[in-house]
């Protein structure tokens, strides 16, 4: 039974991801950069590329908002069809690297802190982002060559990347089903990974207080959400679309969770700012360390 796409409820979700998106990823903006500017952690430069993609999926959402007043036809020029799906797609994408790196450098912080702070160089953080954006560019030109191969090209143009023929599926499906598990699954296993060992080492720790844990918690939390909400059953859909041999219409509602990864993002930054401080007196990545000035003393005074 083929669903039926309700345009007003695409529309309506687009708005409120936008009106609530902007603001408070605007401020995040502000907010990183400062800190960035001030002192560049690894994190705060890969939570301010997350920033960034998050603001890049904003800024092409009106055209997505025309779209959905307009039917579900594309009244626009071609050309604005490809750059905004492409645009949509990879900054989808982008972000959930992106919080597999995040989640990566927190489990190295907590677990191996002397390793750590030997890696806080910005040279690595600007490394790993490009990596991440260059991956999800990459994955993500299916989207330019679905529709301008000329041998899969295809000459219904009142729709922006829907109603796909036969010879675009059969391009088009498995390379989505390979974006379940570069893009998805394997990110999915790896934030779990890093942030359960997380919370058992901090809870490890008798030193660490009962908020900061908490914290914690709600970091990887916040985390998990965006995958469990926002990403996995958009790619279910890749999932069932590649053995049903089509791309189901109900991926569109799957696509408006993901709309929700902009609202939920800067709840992350919350956590991971207030909570995530390796300079601090009270870092919860720090270990007990002898006195490095005590010690000199003694070694001075016995020479």
């Amino acid at each position: 039974m083929e669903v039926t796409v309700s345009s007003e409820i695409i529309l309506s979700v687009y708005i409120i991801s936008f009106l609530i998106g902007l603001p408070t990823n605007l401020l995040a903006l502000y907010a990183f950069t400062v800190k960035v500017h001030s002192k560049p952690m690894l994190t705060d430069i890969l939570l301010l590329n997350l920033i960034v993609s998050d603001l890049l999926f904003l800024i092409i959402l009106p055209l997505k908002m025309h779209e959905a007043a307009s039917g579900m036809k594309w009244t626009l020029p071609g050309f604005l069809c490809s750059i905004t799906a492409f645009t949509f797609f990879s900054t989808i994408y982008t972000s959930s690297l992106l919080l597999m790196a995040v989640s990566v450098v927190r489990y190295v912080g907590v677990a191996f802190p002397i390793a750590y702070h030997q890696l806080q160089k910005p040279v690595y953080a600007i490394v790993i982002s490009a990596a991440i954006w260059l991956i999800s560019a990459a994955h993500c030109s299916i989207t330019f060559i679905t529709q301008h191969l000329p041998s899969l090209s295809s000459t219904n143009s009142s729709v922006c990347y829907e109603n796909f023929t036969e010879k675009q599926l059969e391009v088009l499906l498995p390379v989505r089903l390979e974006f379940f598990f570069v893009l998805c699954l394997i990110p999915l296993l790896i934030c779990v990974y890093c942030y359960l060992n997380c919370i058992l080492i901090l809870y490890r720790r008798p030193r660490i207080s009962q908020m900061q844990k908490q914290k914690a918690i709600g970091m990887a939390m916040g985390t998990l959400a965006v995958f469990l909400i926002c990403v996995i059953p958009y790619n279910v859909s890749h999932v069932l679309g590649y053995f049903q041999g089509e791309s189901p219409r109900w991926r569109y509602y799957t696509l408006l969770l993901s709309t929700f990864n902009t609202c939920i993002d800067p709840i992350i930054f919350y956590f991971s700012s207030s909570t995530f401080r390796c300079t601090s007196e009270k870092s919860i990545f720090r270990k007990r360390r002898p006195d490095v000035s005590g010690a000199r003393g003694q070694a001075t005074s016995s020479g």
